[in-house]
């Protein structure tokens, strides 16, 4: 390139030769050549385009298309990507163990720029943070002596103080948040074992198993969590309950948090409630068109009942705020009763149950009723006395959403009954009843065309001629679902509308079995049913719609 002299070099090479140094790190040291000429003879030389990361401004989109741990480990920043695959920055061109590695890391393409190393770290600190702050970096740099967990009152009570020991406990547990939220972990596990102390996110409803601490950090972690969320550290015989509300990225989020006491030291699980994060309409909880024009019909009424059930994390209390969205209008009001209220949603008049004293499910619906709302939703039904005033309520004018806990939709008209609702009060102010489950979506980046065996398509008691326009799909796993094949969650449903047909069924009190072989006769498709459906449309795949779902009996 004509950028130093022969006398120059000479001089340089005699320097390198007695110092060990490369001829070139000697020029750029003796500012002979600046880093950006190296950098532009090497892209030169290797046919690649050189660029200035220190001139350009790259996009949040550009960024998450290499994840910080990956970026870090190759040394490497995204430029640009697109569908045909990324374009990184590297130091070398001609390391080709890097760019094996990257392919294989990011399941994509990679084409290569050159940039300074100076302009890399640079850009590393600027879009990824200049230090390692991962759970697994920390775990590895806390020492013995820096894990005492500081010193507390007589009475084993937090005394406001932080001793500068709990530093590297206090920041590891907030790191360990704030990792699982951006995870999109729904729960942390912190598992205290014979000789370990496990880690555990659940990510889309499925336990993924993390970097553990070692076991001398478990009593300081559990102490320091504990504090956090309001509870007794001198109390480790009975369970606690308590909260805590942090901030992640500018967003508030809560943190229901359990101890339970186990054989090995203290047990606590972490559920994360993103109380900003919801913003679900009806076709994102995942309804076809045809169900979702039944549904929308049947939250449009004017009063009744209308019950969602499933069993614990089926996404029911989703599905009920996603209606009250669907709904939320200035000309009607709108009342909740939970415990807790999980999600905070504008325009809507959401109150807390609170047992302790005495302020219960029935309790507050009762005072409820005074503040004269047109819809109402109900956290749960527990008992005959919350049971009773919901269906009073429906009945003179208002519409009830609630849950309960049933395995399919026809079986939560006998729990009611079970409960010691009468029967023609269950058959006059329901209006429908919908079973719910969670199936993991295939991930978008990495779906791929595929064939289910003859195993699972009978499970599904789909037929395997009539799978001609079927698009079976699966995840191979890539950067952005971990792996996994799967990202994010919908819901397979079973809608039964009581008609008055069904109406004179309840009212004779016949077994859900019956009514279920009514339901199916008027249509209503089971949850293997509808899961079958977003199978043949490459949604899911048949494990998770079998493992979420139990066969279909005639």
């Amino acid at each position: 390139m004509g950028l130093v002299a022969n006398e120059k070099l000479d001089a340089a090479r005699t320097e390198a030769d007695s110092s060990g140094e490369g001829v070139v790190d000697t020029l750029v040291a003796k500012k002979v050549i600046r880093a950006a000429d190296v950098a532009q003879a090497k892209a030169a030389q290797a046919g690649a385009e050189y660029v200035s990361l220190g001139d350009m401004r790259l996009t949040d989109d550009v960024i998450k298309s290499v994840p910080r741990h990956v970026a870090k480990r190759f040394n490497v920043v995204p430029v640009f990507k697109d569908d045909n695959g990324i374009k990184v920055a590297v130091t070398d061109p001609t390391d080709l163990d890097t760019l094996d590695g990257l392919q294989h890391a990011l399941n994509t393409r990679v084409d290569i720029l050159v940039a300074t190393q100076e302009d890399i770290e640079s850009a590393l600190g600027r879009y990824y943070g200049a230090r390692d702050d991962s759970v697994g970096k920390m775990i590895q740099d806390i020492t013995e002596g820096e894990v005492e967990i500081g010193k507390y009152g007589a009475a084993g009570e937090d005394d406001g103080t932080v001793v500068e020991a709990d530093a590297p406990i206090i920041k590891l547990v907030n790191t360990m948040i704030v990792e699982a939220f951006k995870m999109r972990a729904s729960d942390i596990h912190l598992e205290p074992m014979a000789k370990t102390f496990r880690v555990r996110y659940r990510i889309d409803g499925v336990l993924h198993e993390m970097k553990g601490p070692p076991k001398r950090l478990q009593a300081s972690i559990i102490s320091r969590l504990k504090i956090q969320s309001n509870m007794s550290i001198a109390e480790k015989r009975i369970p606690q309950d308590g909260r805590i509300q942090t901030s992640v990225g500018g967003k508030t989020i809560d943190l229901r948090v359990s101890c339970l006491p186990t054989n090995h030291g203290e047990s606590i699980v972490m559920r994360i409630l993103d109380k900003e994060g919801l913003r679900l309409g009806l076709p994102e909880l995942g309804f076809f068109t045809d169900d979702q024009q039944t549904f929308e019909r049947l939250i449009g009424l004017p009063d009744g009942i209308l019950l969602v059930t499933g069993p614990t994390g089926s996404g029911k209390t989703t599905t009920l705020y996603s209606c009250l969205n669907f709904i939320n209008r200035p000309d009607r009001k709108i009342i909740t009763v939970e415990d807790p209220v999980e999600y905070q949603l504008a325009g809507i008049n959401q109150v807390q149950v609170n047992e302790v004293i005495g302020f219960t499910f029935a309790a507050a619906l009762r005072s409820m009723l005074r503040q004269a709302p047109n819809v109402v939703m109900l956290g749960e039904i527990r008992d005959l006395e919350t049971a009773t005033i919901a269906i009073n309520a429906s009945l003179t004018g208002h519409l009830v959403f609630s849950t309960l806990h049933t395995n399919d939709a026809p079986s939560a008209v006998t729990r009611l009954i079970d409960i010691g609702v009468k029967p023609f009060l269950v058959a006059s102010s329901t209006r429908a009843l919908m079973a719910q489950r969670l199936v993991r979506k295939v991930c978008k980046k990495c779906a791929a065309p595929y064939a289910p065996t003859e195993a699972e398509l009978r499970a599904l008691s789909i037929d395997p001629n009539n799978t001609a326009e079927a698009a079976f799909k699966r995840g191979k796993g890539c950067a952005d679902c971990a792996k996994t094949g799967c990202r994010g969650r919908f819901g397979i449903f079973e809608i039964f509308v009581i008609d008055d047909e069904a109406r004179k069924l309840i009212y004779d009190k016949v077994s859900a079995s019956v009514l279920r072989i009514r339901a199916r006769e008027m249509g209503m498709r089971t949850l293997r049913e509808d899961g079958a459906r977003k199978v043949l449309g490459g949604l899911t795949t048949p494990e998770e719609v079998i493992r979420a779902t139990i066969g279909d009996v005639d």
